[in-house]
Formats: structure tokens, C-alpha cells, sequence
């Protein structure tokens, strides 16, 4: 397996060059089949509730559907995705997806499926896109270094995207010629395709001596630790912003390749593979793009020319019109999806990389899914061109909002592992479960430097909260103003053997700031406190 190198993420790197490594190669490989499936799953479903229902938000609940599962269950998933065998489990996540695809074949056969069964089963599918995503999102960044990062991220759009092409050119294909219940059943098949190959992948976890974390406690150390970092909440509300709007689109698309002249399921797969191709060829282009335009100038300029496409589309009168414009909308969207992706990628530790990750696909669908149904609502009180006009009109304005919330000026942080031994040692054997812990540790700050010891001091607060300690708080000694007393609280000694397992090069540097200002002869001592079960 290729470790990360100590190349700078921004160095340059060819658009083709992590397929170099194997690994990387054939699960790609995997996600690429994996999305396949889904866009011919996505595509038939929502081509099939046209055929169910003319009500334009119950045709756009389709898409909320497929996401809103990614809301609900993304932390979760994430959490097994950090805590469990990630092979095993992207193998499972295809398992699902292939016995949804059996039931609703065999459902569509025997010509049972109404409207709202539809929605149901969509939404199961959408359960293994939610927890498939934050263990392929973990694995990438193990298995190419920094420097080809952002190219990884850029070809998983492009599989992405070829399947955004390829998935609906072969389910307008099959419902043309054999019908939609016969999409279901490839998609099956190819689901468990997927799976072979990630059966293939001789995964090799990290060895810790520390035993797995519980599921409960996972799950409140990645919310506290996204919470915590001010990167994440930035990129966290920039992919929220984008979806929310930029969905309108996609939620719309089958009305508005009916309404097209000679509008149908050919039409429909047309529009979506344009999208799909403008999307594979900005990718393929982000190296050059990158070069030329920072992050957040990707971000706003994908935003305006995305909102410039749903307005080209909301007026083209044909096909040939609406097609040029698809184009555009797939390049905005890449555009924008990989700077905010690998912003987020870069802002996390391995350690908690799948629960990151899995939080901002959960902000990510939370704005398709409420897009979804804000747009349909829209397009039900009047019709899908006004729908489509007044979600462009409100991307403008909050890309004018959002100015001030900057992705290039996140501070950029050496997340690599310090590993680092217990000073002073225990003076005897603690139970793992044995808590909780307090940890104290005295500084003696000149009164001058206390402004900017409490400046340093709130860095290290988010520190030790992102790293999973309950409750930190800092104290002032009343007698002797030098004096100043930092204490954190962990749930337990094997969580706060744990938390130090997690202290990075970051970590030692905002280490070395706060001893810094610390005056006297040894350094800031240290004193851990384990709390005892008294006899009743």
C-alpha cells in the first residue's frame, strides 16, 4: 500500500497518474461499477414515477429519496467505515444494493409497483449509497500521497460522471427495448461485480494496542471533532449552499426533457450524459484549472456558471439548445465538488477520515435532498422554467453571502501521526475502563503575556475537543496571578490513551506555543487524576 507523501498538496500531479498504483486502479475500478449502478438505478426510478405520478414534487421526491438516506445514516456508516474492517464493509454495502435491485425487479416484473412503494425501495438503495461513500472517501487518501490527492478526487468524479453517461445511456436503452424492471436486475448484477473486485483488494488495517472503539462514542468524537474544526464548518456550509441550489436541476430534469420538443426517455439520458460529459472533461482539466484559479475562485465561478446553465436549459426550446448548456452544468459541478472534497480531505486525520467525510456528504445530501423538495414545491405552486430561473437567481445571491467564509484562508495543518509516551507514568495498573480521567496541567505566564497565552489557549481548547475529550476549561489561581491551570476530561483511561494516540505534528507545534510562555525552572507539570467507584 503507498503511503502519503511529504509532497505539498498543491505541488502539481498529471490528471492520470494515481491509476499508476494498483490498489487505487482496481477499486476505482469498483466505484466506477458501483456508480453505474446507481445512475441507471436513479435514472429508472425517476423515469418510472413519470409513468406513476405527473405531480411534478412527487417526481423530484425521487431524488430526495435516493439522498435523504445519506443525511440520515451518513454519521453512522461513517463511524463503522472507522471502526470496522473497511474492506468487509464496502463488500457489504454492495451486497445491499444488489438484493434492493433483486426486489425491485422482481416487484416491477409482476407489475406491482405503485408510486409510493418506489419511493420506499429508492430509498433503501439510497441506504447503501450512504454507507458505501464514507469508506471509499477513508480509503483514497491511504492509498495515493498528498501530491496525487487531489487528481485521486478528481478521477473519482470522473467515474462519477462516465457513469453518469454510461449509466443512463444503458437504462434509457433497456427501458427502450426490454423495460425498467430489467434495469433493476443489471444493476444487481453489477452490484455484486462491485464486490468481487473489492474482495480482490488484500486490505491491510492500521495495528493499534488499543482496543476498537464503541460505536456510540465514535459517533460523538467525530461530530465533536467536525464541530470543533473551523475548516470543516466552513467547507460544511459551502457544500450545503451549492447543493441546495444547484440541485434544482437534476430534481427537474425528467419534466424538463418532456416539455423539450420530442421530449422522452431518450431525451432525458441525452441531457444527463452531456452533463456527464462536461463534467469527465473539466476533470481531466482540473490540473490546468487549479494552476489558474485557487479554490474558492473554483467554487464561485462553478457556482455562476452552473446558475448561468439552469437558466439556459429553463429557455432552450430544443434539445440542441438544453444539450451545450448540460455541458456546462457538469463542468461547474466537478468544479466545485472536488475544491470543497479535498478541502475536506486535507482538514481531517486518517483517524477520524471516514466520519469527516461522512458528516460532509451529509451536508452535501441534506441540500440535494431539501433542494430537491423545495424545487418541486416551487415548480408544483407555478411550473419547472420558473423553478428552475429563480433557484439560478439564488445562487448569484448567496455566492455574494458567502464571500467572507474562504477556503484558502484555512490555516493548513501537518496532520501526520506524533506518536508520544506518557509523562509522568502511571505509578500503577488502571483498568481500560476505569474513568474518568482528569488531566491538569500548570503554567506560570507572565501578566504581560496573558492575552496572548488565552489567544493560544483557545487553539488548544478545540485541540483536545477534536481529539475526543469531554470537557475542557482553563483556571485562574486566585493567590498568584502567574499561576493558570488547564484541566480536560476524558471518558475513560483506554479514551485517554486513545486521544494521545491521536496527537499529530499539529498538535506538538501548538504544544510547543503554550510551553512557550511558561516561566520557570522544569516544565508545566503534568498530573492525571482517574476517578474511583466508592462502596455504597
Amino acid at each position: 500500500m503507498s503511503t502519503a507523501s511529504d509532497a505539498s498538496p498543491d505541488a502539481p500531479s498529471g490528471a492520470l497518474a494515481p491509476l499508476r498504483v494498483p490498489v487505487f486502479r482496481m477499486l476505482w475500478s469498483a466505484w466506477l461499477t458501483a456508480n453505474v449502478c446507481m445512475w441507471m438505478n436513479d435514472v429508472a426510478a425517476a423515469w418510472v414515477m413519470t409513468s406513476l405520478s405527473h405531480d411534478p414534487a412527487l417526481v423530484a421526491l425521487v431524488q430526495s429519496a435516493s439522498t435523504l438516506p445519506v443525511f440520515l445514516l451518513g454519521l453512522p456508516s461513517g463511524a463503522l467505515a472507522d471502526i470496522v474492517n473497511r474492506r468487509r464493509w464496502f463488500m457489504f454495502t454492495q451486497l445491499w444494493v444488489a438484493a434492493v435491485g433483486v426486489v425491485l425487479a422482481g416487484v416491477s416484473m409482476a407489475g406491482q409497483l405503485t408510486a409510493p412503494l418506489l419511493l420506499v425501495l429508492v430509498f433503501t438503495n439510497g441506504i447503501g449509497l450512504a454507507m458505501r461513500w464514507p469508506v471509499f472517501a477513508a480509503i483514497v487518501p491511504e492509498l495515493v500521497g498528498k501530491r496525487e490527492l487531489s487528481a485521486a478526487l478528481a478521477l473519482n468524479g470522473v467515474a462519477m460522471n462516465a457513469s453518469r453517461i454510461a449509466g443512463p445511456i444503458a437504462a434509457g436503452a433497456i427501458i427502450a427495448s426490454l423495460g425498467s424492471a430489467w434495469v433493476f436486475a443489471l444493476n444487481a448484477a453489477l452490484s455484486l461485480v462491485a464486490s468481487f473486485l473489492v474482495w480482490r483488494w488484500r486490505y491491510e488495517p492500521r495495528n493499534s494496542a488499543l482496543p476498537g472503539e464503541r460505536f456510540v462514542g465514535a459517533m460523538r468524537v467525530g461530530l465533536q471533532h467536525v464541530r470543533e474544526s473551523p475548516g470543516m464548518r466552513v467547507v460544511l456550509l459551502r457544500v450545503f449552499v451549492f447543493f441546495l441550489q444547484a440541485t434544482a436541476l437534476i430534481a427537474l430534469l425528467p419534466l424538463l426533457a418532456q416539455r423539450l420538443h420530442g421530449g422522452g426517455a431518450g431525451t432525458f439520458t441525452v441531457l444527463l450524459a452531456c452533463m456527464g460529459a462536461g463534467a469527465i472533461a473539466a476533470a481531466l482539466a482540473l490540473p490546468q484549472l487549479r494552476a489558474r484559479w485557487d479554490r474558492d475562485q473554483l467554487v464561485e465561478y462553478g457556482t455562476l456558471i452552473n446558475a448561468a446553465a439552469m437558466v439556459g436549459v429553463a429557455l432552450a426550446p430544443n434539445v440542441w439548445v438544453a444539450a451545450p448548456t448540460m455541458v456546462l452544468a457538469g463542468a461547474a459541478w466537478i468544479s466545485v465538488a472536488n475544491s470543497l472534497t479535498i478541502t475536506a480531505q486535507l482538514t481531517l486525520p486518517n483517524w477520524v477520515r471516514a466520519r469527516g467525510m461522512s458528516i460532509y456528504q451529509m451536508a452535501l445530501m441534506a441540500g440535494n435532498a431539501a433542494g430537491a423538495a423545495l424545487w418541486g414545491q416551487v415548480a408544483s405552486f407555478s411550473n419547472v422554467q420558473t423553478s428552475l430561473l429563480v433557484a439560478a437567481a439564488s445562487a448569484v445571491l448567496l455566492v455574494l453571502l458567502l464571500r467572507r467564509y474562504r477556503l484558502e484562508t484555512l490555516p493548513a495543518e501537518d496532520l501526520t501521526p506524533h506518536a508520544i509516551t506518557l509523562d509522568p507514568p502511571p505509578a500503577f495498573e488502571i483498568a481500560p475502563e476505569a474513568g474518568p480521567v482528569m488531566v491538569t496541567i500548570e503554567y506560570f505566564v507572565d501578566e504581560a503575556d496573558a492575552a496572548e497565552f488565552a489567544a493560544v489557549m483557545r487553539d488548544s481548547r478545540r485541540a483536545r475537543l477534536r481529539q475526543g475529550a469531554l470537557s475542557w476549561g482553563l483556571l485562574h489561581d486566585s493567590t498568584d496571578p502567574r499561576r493558570h491551570v488547564e484541566y480536560f476530561l476524558d471518558e475513560s483511561w483506554v479514551e485517554h490513551l486513545r486521544r494521545i494516540d491521536r496527537i499529530t505534528a499539529a498538535d506538538m507545534r501548538l504544544r510547543e506555543r503554550r510551553f512557550a510562555f511558561h516561566r520557570g525552572d522544569q516544565p508545566p507539570r503534568v498530573r492525571r487524576y482517574v476517578g474511583e467507584t466508592l462502596p455504597d
